[in-house]
């Protein structure tokens, strides 16, 4: 199976400068440009179906990508992002410095969890699940998987074992291979990699 995991493109929250997560902003212009620059890029990809996240960001890049490659899509809810930022949420990052300074240093550390949010471990375990079901599923031979950056980092290093830091552009995306029960990087655009 060739797995497409790709990233959603900018958002209105990005362009505001707010807590994201669990909060459903849309594709700001430029978001909505990336997705249509990237479906023109994987118009010969052979994706049959898209996997995609139930948030907002993510549902308006499937679409796009799939008015280019004619495939169906599914909505996954726990494909969704982490919800991180708890009540921080949504605010911006301005308002919330100055409304809860020591949360918003807290929610700066990935591993710390504040009041409302998803534990690092829960999410991990949310995504491992979700991803395992996805890829045994012998239906298919190409898929694409429309998510956010945590998703996509879960898998890279809590799935496959990479250590190291990835940075994931607006519409990033890796394609992998997977080979038996192990999964191989055949691609990252959008995607950069540094080993620990």
């Amino acid at each position: 199976m060739k797995i497409y995991l790709i990233r959603h493109g900018q958002t209105t929250g990005d362009v505001e400068d707010r807590y994201g997560g669990a909060y459903d902003d849309e594709l700001s212009d430029q978001g909505i440009t990336q997705a249509s620059e990237l479906a023109n890029k994987l118009s010969d990809s052979n994706i049959q179906i898209i996997f995609c996240s139930p948030l907002i960001r993510a549902q308006q890049t499937a679409e796009t990508l799939k008015s280019k490659l004619n495939c169906q899509i599914k909505t996954i809810k726990d494909l969704q992002e982490r919800n991180k930022n708890g009540i921080l949420t949504g605010m911006t990052k301005k308002e919330a410095r100055l409304k809860y300074p020591d949360l918003a240093e807290k929610v700066e550390d990935y591993r710390n969890q504040i009041t409302g949010a998803e534990s690092q471990e829960d999410f991990v375990e949310r995504i491992k699940k979700v991803f395992t079901e996805i890829i045994n599923n012998k239906n298919y031979s190409t898929i694409a998987i429309v998510a956010h950056g945590g998703p996509i980092w879960a898998v890279f290093r809590d799935i496959m074992g990479n250590n190291g830091i990835i940075n994931i552009a607006d519409c990033g995306y890796m394609i992998l291979k997977k080979e038996g029960l192990k999964l191989v990087i055949e691609k990252m655009d959008g995607i950069e990699y540094k080993k620990n």
